[in-house]
Protein backbone atom coordinates (compact mmCIF):
# COMPACT_ATOMS: atom_id res chain seq x y z
CA UNK A 1 0.00 0.00 0.00
CA UNK A 2 2.81 2.41 0.86
CA UNK A 3 4.60 1.63 -2.40
CA UNK A 4 1.38 2.09 -4.35
CA UNK A 5 0.85 5.51 -2.75
CA UNK A 6 4.35 6.56 -3.83
CA UNK A 7 3.81 5.31 -7.38
CA UNK A 8 0.47 7.09 -7.73
CA UNK A 9 1.82 10.41 -6.46
CA UNK A 10 5.20 10.16 -8.26
CA UNK A 11 7.23 10.39 -5.04
CA UNK A 12 10.72 9.07 -4.44
CA UNK A 13 11.48 5.81 -2.66
CA UNK A 14 12.67 7.45 0.57
CA UNK A 15 9.93 10.09 0.95
CA UNK A 16 7.67 9.82 3.98
CA UNK A 17 4.49 7.95 3.20
CA UNK A 18 2.16 9.24 5.95
CA UNK A 19 1.44 12.61 4.27
CA UNK A 20 0.72 10.73 1.04
CA UNK A 21 -1.75 8.42 2.76
CA UNK A 22 -3.49 11.41 4.32
CA UNK A 23 -3.63 13.16 0.95
CA UNK A 24 -5.12 10.07 -0.70
CA UNK A 25 -7.50 9.43 2.24
CA UNK A 26 -6.27 5.86 2.63
CA UNK A 27 -6.65 4.04 5.93
CA UNK A 28 -3.79 2.00 7.39
CA UNK A 29 -4.14 -1.78 7.11
CA UNK A 30 -5.11 -2.25 10.76
CA UNK A 31 -7.89 0.34 10.42
CA UNK A 32 -9.18 -1.34 7.27
CA UNK A 33 -9.50 -4.60 9.20
CA UNK A 34 -11.43 -2.80 11.96
CA UNK A 35 -13.64 -1.20 9.28
CA UNK A 36 -14.49 -4.60 7.80
CA UNK A 37 -15.21 -6.20 11.19
CA UNK A 38 -17.53 -3.35 12.17
CA UNK A 39 -19.29 -3.49 8.82
CA UNK A 40 -19.92 -7.23 9.28
CA UNK A 41 -21.16 -6.51 12.80
CA UNK A 42 -23.68 -3.95 11.55
CA UNK A 43 -24.91 -6.33 8.87
CA UNK A 44 -25.15 -9.16 11.40
CA UNK A 45 -27.26 -7.01 13.69
CA UNK A 46 -29.65 -6.28 10.83
CA UNK A 47 -29.75 -9.90 9.63
CA UNK A 48 -27.90 -9.29 6.35
CA UNK A 49 -25.16 -11.86 6.99
CA UNK A 50 -25.18 -15.66 7.19
CA UNK A 51 -26.63 -17.13 10.37
CA UNK A 52 -23.27 -18.36 11.64
CA UNK A 53 -22.14 -14.73 12.02
CA UNK A 54 -25.45 -13.52 13.39
CA UNK A 55 -25.37 -16.18 16.11
CA UNK A 56 -21.94 -15.05 17.33
CA UNK A 57 -23.12 -11.68 18.63
CA UNK A 58 -26.02 -10.69 20.87
CA UNK A 59 -27.36 -7.33 22.06
CA UNK A 60 -26.69 -6.23 25.62
CA UNK A 61 -29.85 -6.43 27.73
CA UNK A 62 -29.29 -5.33 31.35
CA UNK A 63 -31.23 -7.05 34.12
CA UNK A 64 -32.34 -3.71 35.58
CA UNK A 65 -33.28 -0.37 34.08
CA UNK A 66 -29.94 1.25 33.28
CA UNK A 67 -28.91 4.21 31.16
CA UNK A 68 -26.80 1.90 29.04
CA UNK A 69 -29.88 0.01 27.87
CA UNK A 70 -30.47 2.35 24.92
CA UNK A 71 -26.82 2.72 23.82
CA UNK A 72 -26.97 -0.12 21.23
CA UNK A 73 -24.30 -2.13 23.04
CA UNK A 74 -23.37 -5.77 22.47
CA UNK A 75 -22.62 -8.40 25.08
CA UNK A 76 -18.92 -9.06 25.48
CA UNK A 77 -18.26 -12.75 26.14
CA UNK A 78 -15.42 -13.73 28.41
CA UNK A 79 -12.36 -15.34 26.88
CA UNK A 80 -9.47 -17.19 28.47
CA UNK A 81 -6.65 -16.77 26.01
CA UNK A 82 -5.60 -13.17 25.60
CA UNK A 83 -4.05 -13.32 22.14
CA UNK A 84 -6.24 -15.90 20.43
CA UNK A 85 -9.41 -14.89 22.26
CA UNK A 86 -9.25 -11.30 21.02
CA UNK A 87 -8.97 -12.50 17.42
CA UNK A 88 -12.28 -14.34 17.52
CA UNK A 89 -15.15 -12.50 15.84
CA UNK A 90 -17.44 -13.20 18.79
CA UNK A 91 -15.05 -11.31 21.12
CA UNK A 92 -13.53 -8.71 18.80
CA UNK A 93 -16.77 -7.49 17.20
CA UNK A 94 -18.56 -6.52 20.47
CA UNK A 95 -15.39 -4.92 21.82
CA UNK A 96 -14.98 -2.72 18.73
CA UNK A 97 -18.73 -2.03 18.41
CA UNK A 98 -19.04 -0.88 22.03
CA UNK A 99 -16.12 1.51 21.59
CA UNK A 100 -17.87 3.36 18.73
CA UNK A 101 -19.72 6.63 19.39
CA UNK A 102 -23.52 6.36 19.49
CA UNK A 103 -23.89 8.62 16.43
CA UNK A 104 -22.12 6.06 14.27
CA UNK A 105 -23.92 3.01 15.71
CA UNK A 106 -27.32 4.60 15.18
CA UNK A 107 -26.83 5.35 11.46
CA UNK A 108 -29.93 4.98 9.31
CA UNK A 109 -28.35 3.00 6.47
CA UNK A 110 -25.25 1.03 5.60
CA UNK A 111 -23.88 3.74 3.30
CA UNK A 112 -24.22 6.41 6.02
CA UNK A 113 -22.61 4.04 8.52
CA UNK A 114 -19.68 3.38 6.18
CA UNK A 115 -19.09 7.09 5.57
CA UNK A 116 -19.21 8.00 9.26
CA UNK A 117 -17.06 5.02 10.25
CA UNK A 118 -14.38 5.76 7.67
CA UNK A 119 -14.20 9.38 8.83
CA UNK A 120 -13.98 8.27 12.45
CA UNK A 121 -11.22 5.72 11.77
CA UNK A 122 -9.32 8.17 9.53
CA UNK A 123 -9.27 10.78 12.32
CA UNK A 124 -8.17 8.17 14.85
CA UNK A 125 -5.33 6.99 12.64
CA UNK A 126 -3.85 10.32 11.57
CA UNK A 127 -4.94 13.05 13.98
Amino acid sequence: MNAAAKVITYKRKFDHVTPLLIELHWLPVSQRIVFKILLYTLKALHGATPTYLTELISPYVPRRALRSADQLLLEQPTHKLKLIGLRAFSVCAPYLWNSLPFEIKSSASVSIFKAKLKTYLFRQAYF
